[in-house]
């Protein structure tokens, strides 16, 4: 047995794993910590005994590229990626071995230039490609920020140079040059020089007009005299700069924040590009650097600080540095920084001081460079390529040691073509070895150089007909769907992997055009009301909320007498609506020009709530400091609370509570507001109302069978003595100095009971249209969905439930990591022993070993008290229900589960044993390994889609990269292989074009090597007949255009035009994907049997025409035939049958089909009578005259029908046993549209009713309605007689069985039912904190105070007690509009 030796072995490893980008990417290693000086120059350490800066404190410049090629790296790099080709090597040796006259052809630049015209049309298509890259860049690069200028401003830090793009070429001479240290590409000094044509700001927010500038900030020379803030590039913005950034600006590079505009010094920033969350975060400004809040203080040379940071690093959620000011040091962590990829929000500016620029920031630490990729048809070519190279030399050799022998056995026979066969260079060994030399040049068509200029030519018009697929065209931007990678077409072809008390109102989703302004209601005695300020729509909400239903039913409550049937309706209403507009942080901005609120929120779940309420008549104006205002239907006045604590929400607890008290002398009652998750709120109701809590459990059901995220609401009146002394117990609780967080939360838990129930809210995702219809799809496709997102648990929960990757009956698997509960090893072998244990994965070895390590270590784990109420208890069934298992696990948990080659295969293991995978809390970089993970461990097609920076690292790690062009930014389409404009596109372009390309490369290239194999077999059996000279049986000049002419239409018409089925058959059935996914249009056995069909075929097209030609002549005259009497013949059979068999191929036959096939026949026959009739006169063939004796021949005309049909009719029998006898469904299918053209294939061939369900269970979902759909759903208590009906039985249609999605915690083995609850808001974040201080503060300073002095007094005509009282009925009110 051959064994290779394991030094050769590994070498051969280490070779095969090489990746291009590797050799030309700047490895600028891990970093060092550094220190940014400002105001202070940098030590003289900095600096080498030249005066020149050392190279390990030049720092980055913030130009960030995503492209492949620089000017300087094109050529050489472009051309070890085509010479990876192993064909390539081949034709550039075949061309370099035909410059030696003695195996000459023809010319030799004619022989290379084939290959040149290959390579240069791949290197433009590349090219282009990149050039688009680099135009991407250049728009990121050359975005604009305010950066300090003047004032005597210099920057010491030392930066190096920016590089050259194709885009950028040589930058104009006229442009003034930075300062420069002397022969080093360092910059030093201001980013820019003082340009009197540049805009520049003052502090005050005014903009200089160009050419106008002030002489108090300019002098006559243009010289600046006063500090002020310039738009600089980006690419410009050094480490040390102080920039400004003003609202919705995104951040240019990692910041230390040293002022806002807040009188917190609070910033708030939209992180959804580094972690995919959709709530804002607060960051503070250091405190240490609150002064610096103009561009004067900042130049200031008295305000001298430096900062020393960390090495730059991945970790997204941890950022070490100190800040030195004088004698005082404090410390800086990632709360006082905003990071490159987020965005600034709902503050007016910030001013901060940049630390880490361009490839050191943290989002581009988590990218990596452009790798080089290749389709797997195109990696699966190279080994088909060897085995016809390895049949080639095994051919040549046959010919040289045929020719060796043979001259060796006739010369001493005195052969006389053999005369002087004896000398050193003319001798039977000699002549062997240029035999076989000729021999590869003869034989060379066995690897069609033609194949891959066709492959390229036909994967760009695919990606045009991508392109120009108006259904994949945006309808509201215009964007159409873009391949910017144009070889991974094929590769899409083989992806593997409102309830309140007991009404429901859904609104109506017929909307009319949003209004910016809305009036409340007149009150019930008829007068109007004031004018109340307008409520324009909050960002990230699509439309106002409106339900006729609800409108007519506050109405009358408004109306409602305290003793009427209506009157627990009516307290029910203003209950919900009221906890709903002051339970939350929102922040309530005016608009100084129209005097409209716009509601400002961390979380677009909340500003949805509170804006639905408002649109209710129920609208939050703001906060005076700790006072609450709210304007209601019920009220002709302003409402007033006294916000005294929040116990603020945490994804353990679920839920968030305020404490208000109502500031109004005849009802100055204490109130306690909560919402959160219906497991943790229907536990702590009070006894009683089960109606109630039927009813809304039933309603809950319903939303989450809907795929809507839920909330409940409930309250509880508080007596002022048991606030007074909980008040206490908080305050001792909030300052212990051991285990504060557990005892904060029991006392939270303490007067978080007794409550009343009000009702549900549901919101629905803010999806894409299709989203959810779109992952249904892919699932019956057999596409193993792996969810990455930066979202928390329970946000990614809702995801996968909305989305349809989680559906209503599935079970779901969670993996957490952490320091309490079990490890992640545990969690994981536990779950393969629990729901996988007849998988056969427990008996791998490297299983084994973790189990006993697991066995050993049975010690009892910190268990951690999770909420549970009544409605999660499931019974037997959980964990076995009939959808199939969906794992999520947090970025914790990743984090250990990629720490060593184990925990690796552990997780993949289950993962690969469940439907779907959802990770959560991850990081970019983490998204990325994931990728890797499973493209490299199970060795299938992976595809990434993103739409974010966060997401880039994923995109380039997949085999294919999906950008979507949101919200984020372009950074995820800058960086894919094809950008589409809406996720739904991505059915399309994987299931038709994807599906349609692979089908369509993968026979096209069998039939290239096939039709080449017919001719090399035809020259091959000549080589019998003449000595295995090597010589060309036909004219050399058919030879050369085999692949030109005769032959290359057909397999570019398959590749082009051929459909294994339409377009909407393919959409209609997702599980026809399957043909893709198991490769079936491009496998070895597939090659084997098309080469094997070119050999058979090729005996009948030789020796019948040879044996049919070989009598006592052809001729009427009786001379003897020539050699390309009959070698012409073969030409026109061979031809003929080769296209004629690519025609039997082709799945649909088309007008261009049809004129793909026989258009290289009639070109063939054109260019014979043509040639034949050149005479010598213009040039000499040695087929002058053939035409003659060629037509007029009877085995002319004998030979072409007999040796077409003989060699078709295999495979014409073969096709039509297939379809008449054993048809699959392609075929069914094809036959069916044939026949009946008119026929919807997908609504006749629809499964019934009852099969349909259980099949595609999951796409029964509701769709979304736009682009970021809000729908408010609500029950109201106290149902009135005549509304109890509930209208999601009239007016929608609902699943009658509400079962949810069963839910295992592996770290702490709870079950429960998991109903899609979501509260998406930022725990302890800076604004909360600030909050919570504020409150404690006012408490303290208060406590000792009389109560009445506390409480303002209001003024009320009448007034409805909250939750309890109504007012007595006045005259009845005009008629007027709900």
């Amino acid at each position: 047995m051959l064994t290779i030796p394991p030094s050769w072995a590994t070498r051969w490893e280490k070779l095969r794993n090489i990746k291009l980008e590797s050799l030309f990417a700047r490895n600028r290693g891990r970093g060092t910590p550094r220190t940014i000086y400002v105001n202070q120059d940098v030590p003289n350490s900095y600096l080498d005994a030249k005066g020149r800066p050392k190279k390990e404190y030049v720092h980055c410049t913030n130009q960030v590229i995503t492209s492949k090629y620089t000017i300087i790296t094109f050529l050489p790099r472009n051309l070890l990626e085509q010479f990876r080709r192993i064909a390539n090597i081949f034709f550039a040796f075949i061309a370099i071995l035909q410059f030696f006259p003695q195996f000459a052809t023809i010319s030799p630049g004619l022989v290379i230039l084939p290959l040149l015209i290959v390579l240069g049309i791949t290197a433009i298509k590349d090219g282009y490609e990149d050039i688009k890259r680099h135009q991407s860049d250049r728009h990121v690069n050359h975005s604009r920020v305010r950066v300090l200028t003047g004032g005597g401003w210099t920057n010491p830090n030392f930066t190096g140079g920016k590089s050259r793009t194709f885009v950028r070429g040589i930058v104009s001479k006229a442009r003034s040059k930075r300062p420069r240290i002397h022969n080093m590409d360092v910059e030093i000094g201001p980013p820019t020089d003082a340009d009197p044509d540049t805009d520049v700001e003052l502090d005050e927010g005014i903009s200089i007009p160009k050419g106008k500038h002030e002489q108090h900030l300019f002098s006559g020379d243009h010289e600046v005299v006063r500090a002020h803030w310039k738009k600089t590039l980006w690419e410009d913005v050094r480490v040390g700069d102080f920039v400004k950034i003003i609202n919705n600006e995104p951040i240019p590079a990692d910041i230390l924040i040293c002022a806002t505009s807040e009188e917190d010094n609070v910033a708030y920033v939209e992180t959804k590009n580094l972690d995919g969350e959709t709530n804002l975060k607060s960051r503070n400004a250091s405190p240490v650097l609150a002064d610096l809040r103009t561009a004067a203080d900042c130049a200031d040379k008295l305000n001298a600080f430096h900062v020393d940071c960390e090495r730059p690093d991945t970790n997204m959620y941890k950022l070490d540095a100190t800040l030195s000011r004088g004698s005082d040091r404090s410390p800086v962590d990632l709360q006082m920084v905003l990071l490159r990829g987020t965005v600034l929000r709902n503050t007016d500016w910030v001013i901060g001081v940049v630390l880490f620029t361009g490839e050191d920031t943290k989002i581009v630490q988590n990218s990596g460079g452009t790798p080089s990729k290749r389709s797997r048809v195109e990696r699966q070519t190279n080994p088909q390529v060897f085995i016809n190279l390895a049949i080639l030399a095994a051919m040549a050799t046959v010919c040289g040691i045929a020719d060796y022998k043979i001259e060796s056995r006739l010369y001493p026979e005195g052969a006389p073509w053999l005369y002087g066969d004896n000398t050193s260079g003319d001798n039977p060994g000699i002549n062997g070895f240029i035999t076989w030399a000729f021999a590869l040049i003869t034989f060379q068509n066995i690897v069609p150089i033609s194949l891959y200029i066709s492959v390229e030519g036909v994967k760009t018009c695919q990606a045009l007909f991508i392109y120009f697929d108006y259904e994949m065209v945006d309808k509201k931007t215009g964007q159409p769907t873009l391949a910017r990678s144009y070889n991974l077409s094929d590769d899409l072809g083989q992806i593997e992997e409102c309830s309140i008390g007991g009404v429901v109102y859904y609104g109506d989703h017929e909307s009319e055009p949003d209004l910016e302004a809305q009036q409340t209601r007149d009150d019930n005695n008829g007068a109007s009301t004031p004018p109340v300020t307008g409520v324009k729509l909050s960002s990230g909400v699509p439309e106002h909320f409106k339900d006729k239903q609800l409108s007519q039913d506050l109405a009358s409550a408004i109306d409602a007498e305290p003793s009427s049937d209506n009157a627990a309706h009516a307290r029910s209403l203003n209950g919900f609506f009221s906890v709903l507009a002051l339970c939350h942080t929102v922040l309530a901005a005016v608009d100084p020009g129209t005097g409209a609120i716009e509601y400002k929120a961390q979380s677009p779940d909340e500003a949805a709530l509170v804006q639905a309420a408002a649109d209710m008549g129920f609208i939050f104006c703001g906060r005076d400091k700790e006072v609450l205002k709210l304007r209601t239907p019920f009220s002709t006045e302003m409402e007033r609370y006294e916000l005294l604590n929040i116990l603020e929400f945490t994804s353990v607890r679920k839920r968030m509570s305020v404490i208000v008290r109502k500031l109004d002398e005849a009802d100055p009652r204490l109130f306690l507001l909560t919402k959160g998750a219906d497991s943790v709120i229907f536990e702590r109701l009070k006894a009683g109302g089960d109606e109630l809590k039927q009813a809304t459990e039933q309603h809950l059901d319903a939303f989450a069978a809907a795929g809507l995220r839920t909330l409940t609401l409930a309250y509880k009146v508080i007596p002022d003595d048991e606030y007074e002394a909980w008040r206490e117990q908080y305050q001792h609780a909030a300052t212990s100095l051991e285990d504060r967080g557990s005892k904060v939360e029991a006392v939270y838990d303490e007067i978080e009971q007794e409550l009343r129930l009000l009702g549900a809210t549901a919101i629905e995702d803010r999806l894409q249209d299709g989203v959810p219809e779109t992952i249904a799809d892919l699932k019956l496709a057999g596409i193993k969905i792996w969810v990455a997102t930066g979202d928390k648990l329970e946000t990614a929960i809702a995801i996968g439930h909305s989305t349809n990757l989680i559906a209503d009956d599935s079970n779901i698997i969670v993996i957490r990591g952490g320091d309490w509960g079990r490890s992640v090893s545990e969690q994981l072998i536990q779950a393969l022993e629990d729901y996988f244990p007849d998988s056969g994965v427990l008996k791998d070895d490297f299983v084994r070993l973790g189990t006993s390590e697991y066995q050993e270590s049975q010690a009892p784990y910190a268990m951690r008290r999770l909420s549970t109420g009544v409605t999660s208890l499931v019974g037997e069934d959980n964990g076995r229900r009939p959808g199939g298992y969906v794992l999520v696990i947090d970025g914790a948990a990743l984090g250990q589960a990629f720490s060593d080659d184990q925990h690796k295969k552990l997780l993949l293991s289950l993962g690969t044993q469940c439907e779907g995978v959802i990770c959560c809390r991850v990081s970019p970089l983490q998204k990325a390994l994931v990728v890797k993970l499973v493209k490299d461990g199970l060795h299938t097609m992976t595809l990434a889609i993103g739409d974010g920076a966060n997401d880039v690292s994923m995109i380039q790690a997949a085999d294919v990269g999906v950008g979507i062009r949101g919200e984020e930014g372009l950074q995820a389409v800058n960086s894919s292989d094809y950008a589409i404009a809406q996720f739904r596109f991505l059915k399309k372009l994987l299931l038709v074009h994807g599906h349609w390309s692979y089908a369509r490369n993968g026979t096209m290239i069998l039939n290239f090597f096939y039709k080449n194999i017919v001719c090399i077999g035809v020259l091959w059996w000549f080589q019998i007949h003449c000595g295995w000279s090597s010589a060309y049986a036909f004219d050399y000049t058919y030879l050369l255009f085999w692949n030109s002419f005769w032959t290359i239409a057909p397999v570019l018409g398959i590749g082009l035009f051929d459909r294994i089925v339409d377009a909407d058959i393919l959409m209609a059935f997702p599980e026809l994907y399957r043909y893709g996914r198991e490769q079936t249009w491009f496998t070895m056995k597939s090659f084997c049997g098309y080469m094997l069909d070119g050999v058979i075929q090729s005996v009948p097209l030789y020796f019948l025409i040879t044996y049919a030609y070989f009598t006592t002549t052809a001729r009427s005259d009786g001379y003897d035939i020539a050699l390309y009497e009959y070698s012409t013949t073969m030409v026109f059979a061979s031809a003929t049958v080769a296209c004629l068999y690519n025609g039997l191929n082709t799945n649909v036959w088309t007008v261009w089909v049809f004129v793909a096939v026989f258009i290289g026949i009639v070109l063939l026959w054109l260019f014979t009578v043509v040639y034949n009739s050149i005479s010598p006169g213009w040039f000499v063939t040695d087929v002058y005259g053939n035409n003659h004796f060629l037509f007029r021949s009877a085995y002319f005309w004998l030979c072409l029908p007999l040796t077409i049909a003989i060699p078709l009719l295999p495979r014409y029998l073969y096709r039509a046993w297939q379809l008449g006898y054993a048809p699959g469904d392609l075929e069914i299918l094809r036959y069916i549209r044939k026949k009946h053209p008119e026929l919807d294939i997908a609504k006749a061939c629809r499964l019934p009713p009852r099969d349909q369900q259980s099949r595609t269970s999951s796409r029964q979902r509701p769709s979304s309605r736009t682009s970021r759909p809000l729908s408010l759903a609500s029950t109201i208590g106290g149902t009135p007689g005549d509304r109890s009906v509930d209208h999601a039985s009239t007016d929608h249609s609902r699943p009658q069985e509400f079962r949810r999605a069963s839910r295992t915690d592996m770290s702490t083995g709870v079950r429960s039912v998991d109903r899609g609850f979501d509260f998406a808001t930022e725990e302890g974040g800076v604004a909360m904190r600030r909050i919570q201080t504020d409150l404690s503060e006012r408490w303290q300073s208060n406590r000792h105070l009389p109560l009445a002095e506390t409480q303002p007094s209001v003024k009320k005509k009448s007034s409805m007690r909250i939750f309890s009282s109504l007012r007595r009925k006045k005259p009845p009110t005009p008629n007027r509009d709900s």
